[in-house]
């Protein structure tokens, strides 16, 4: 199928279609002219590259599940630690979410005189917070070198 039909059937650009052959993600069976052919197995190549990036992995992560062939090379250790950031992700945010909510229905005359309000000012304000949640983070980014709230800086076009 041409760069032109997967690009309908899957609604990404033709740039975006070659940018991903240029950072090794698909492959192209040839080059007819400047049209790019590829295999019948780009469509489900490119839905597993949509859901590695649903799921916040970065494209050289992802890259890194395919084999030569273009086949699924899932890297388990990769996606348990990409979880475990995602759940301590969600921690985070619901215990924001808590707080949030806390201060609008907070029935103290003022903020300032409530005390779970004064224990987070004075957590925030003390960088435990940040601690935390840095005292949580996910083995992958330890391992990549990353900070754990850093996304991959691929940016397609």
């Amino acid at each position: 199928m041409d760069i032109a039909e997967v690009a309908r059937r899957t609604g990404l650009p033709s740039s975006t279609l070659r940018y991903y052959e240029k950072k090794g993600l698909i492959t192209s069976l040839s080059q007819q002219g400047t049209r790019r052919w590829f295999g019948p197995g780009i469509l489900d190549q490119l839905a597993l590259i949509s859901l590695g990036q649903a799921a916040g992995l970065s494209l050289d992560e992802i890259r890194s599940m395919f084999a030569p062939d273009g086949q699924p090379e899932i890297d388990r250790p990769l996606l348990e630690a990409k979880a475990d950031e995602i759940d301590a992700l969600v921690k985070r945010l619901q215990a924001m979410s808590r707080g949030l909510r806390h201060a609008a229905a907070c029935p103290a005359p003022s903020h300032t005189e409530c005390p779970t309000f004064k224990r987070l000012l004075k957590a925030a304000s003390s960088g435990a917070i940040e601690r935390r949640w840095s005292k949580g983070a996910p083995k992958r980014a330890k391992l990549a070198g990353r900070s754990p709230r850093g996304a991959g800086s691929d940016v397609e076009p």
